[in-house]
Order: structure tokens, then sequence, then C-alpha cells
């Protein structure tokens, strides 16, 4: 399902207030994504598996910390999932270009 929104503004600095809002918005998603992929990037050196394995063939027993390790990495898997999602979601393509 595809859900579009329109927004109407006055004039030219309305909009482009709103443009470097999403701008932003984008900036702090990808910062985001980068901070979580560190964090999965410390799980898979400690226990030398990528996170797709972790994910597919690894308990909680199989971690030193238990399951409030196994939720973390788990967690931040979920986090990264959604962070592209969401950046997805926010396509240049689908903004015209103010300037």
């Amino acid at each position: 399902m595809t859900v579009q929104m329109v927004i109407e503004v006055q004039d030219r600095q309305g909009a482009q207030t709103i443009m470097r809002a999403l701008d932003g918005y984008k900036i702090r998603v990808r910062s985001g994504i980068e901070r979580t992929k560190r964090r999965l990037a410390t799980f898979e050196a400690l226990y030398g598996v990528d996170t797709a394995r972790f994910l597919g063939e690894m308990t909680a027993e199989d971690l030193a910390g238990g399951d409030l390790e196994y939720v973390d990495w788990a967690g931040e898997a979920k986090l990264l999932e959604g962070l592209a999602a969401e950046l997805k979601e926010r396509r240049p393509d689908a903004i015209p270009d103010l300037e």
C-alpha cells in the first residue's frame, strides 16, 4: 500500500524549511545506521560470526553474556533493519528540487 502526503505551504521559504527538516531527519537516520553497524561489528568480532549466522544458528547459551547479550545483539539487528527501511522510504526522487 502506498500513502502519499501533500503539504501546502505559503511560499518557497516554507517549502525549503520543510525540506531542510527532512534532510536533517535523513542525516539522523543515517547516523543511527552507522552507529548500529558499529555495534553489530563489535558483537561479530567478539564471537567471530556475522549477524546473519548469529540470528539463524545461535542461542543465548552460545554467548558469554547469555540472554541479555542475545537480546542486545538481536535488537541491534532489528534496529538496523528498521532504520534501513525508514531511510528507503525517504526516496530522494519523490521530493522535488526547490533550489
